[in-house]
């Protein structure tokens, strides 16, 4: 049964690789994903009992918000939701999460997906430079829609703390979804494979006829 599974997905990648290395990629993306969810609201509940909660993490403010307001790129005033938005605490807990979901997606999507065979060591500083120049995007994005979605099912729809994971789950989705999207191209750069050069294969002497 695998052997067949394992032939036809052979075949498959020989017909249409590129089509095939998305699908890995979109494999691997959703594992991650997936591992993202669970370790999210685990960490956040853990930092919740400490002092990170009560702490703000606003930065770089840009602008002002459609009230007038202050708008961070970072924005996690401190207090529980919807009343706050979570400190440090949320903060460190989708940054550590991200952090761990990154490093195995590395080694996933570079040795699987792309099967690179260039320095990983460049790959991994070009990895890591996306990643920082991905996380200021989604951030940003974060801003608009995290105290809305929080608002909306604790509030609205009186969930309570079960509201607040579904939010924490969707959060989570949105922010992995705008990651997809910018990493895929990133990858098909920074995660090469140069093919071997072939082998010389000398020729033949001549052999010198009768005289």
């Amino acid at each position: 049964m695998l052997k067949s599974v394992g032939k036809a997905w052979n075949r498959f990648v020989e017909r249409r690789p590129g089509f095939a290395q998305f699908l890995m990629f979109f494999v691997f993306s959703n594992a991650v994903t997936v591992l993202q969810l669970a370790l999210m609201p685990l960490f956040r509940a853990w930092f919740n009992q400490t002092w990170l909660l009560h702490t703000d993490f606003q930065r770089l403010a840009v602008g002002s918000n459609v009230d007038g307001s202050q708008y961070y790129m970072f924005d996690y005033p401190a207090g529980e939701f919807p009343a706050g938005g979570g400190g440090l605490a949320y903060f460190m807990a989708v940054q550590i999460t991200l952090a761990i979901a990154q490093i195995i997606n590395f080694f996933l999507q570079r040795n699987i997906t792309f099967k690179s065979n260039t320095s990983p060591w460049i790959a991994a500083m070009w990895y890591f430079i996306a990643y920082v120049v991905i996380t200021f995007i989604a951030a940003a994005a974060q801003g608009f829609y995290k105290a809305p979605v929080y608002q909306f099912f604790i509030d609205t729809l009186d969930w309570g703390s079960t509201g607040e994971t579904a939010a924490d789950v969707l959060t989570m989705v949105i922010y992995a979804g705008i990651s997809f999207w910018v990493f895929f191209p990133i990858f098909k750069v920074i995660f090469k494979r140069v093919q071997d050069d072939e082998p010389l294969v000398p020729a033949e002497p001549a052999t010198a006829g009768p005289a």
